[in-house]
């Protein structure tokens, strides 16, 4: 299984790795995080383990990608 994890105290809720996931497996959780903002969420198990969501992301250690459950970006 394909997924991404999402360190809810470390996103900053710019939605970046929401607007350009291609398979819309990402969207903007209800919950404000501890910095106030509402964290992006994972909702889709479409997840290819692209990367996209890794890559535009501007906060360093917010989004981790699995694919086959093992760990694809450090």
């Amino acid at each position: 299984m394909n997924y991404v994890r999402i360190a809810a105290d470390e996103c900053k809720g710019c939605r970046l790795c929401v607007q350009n996931c291609p398979n819309n497996c990402l969207g903007i959780g209800s919950e404000i995080n501890q910095m106030g903002y509402q964290a992006a969420v994972f909702k889709n198990p479409n997840c290819t383990a692209c990367g996209i969501c890794f890559y535009v992301c501007p906060e360093p250690g917010a989004v981790t990608v699995y694919k086959n459950e093992e760990r694809i970006n450090a």
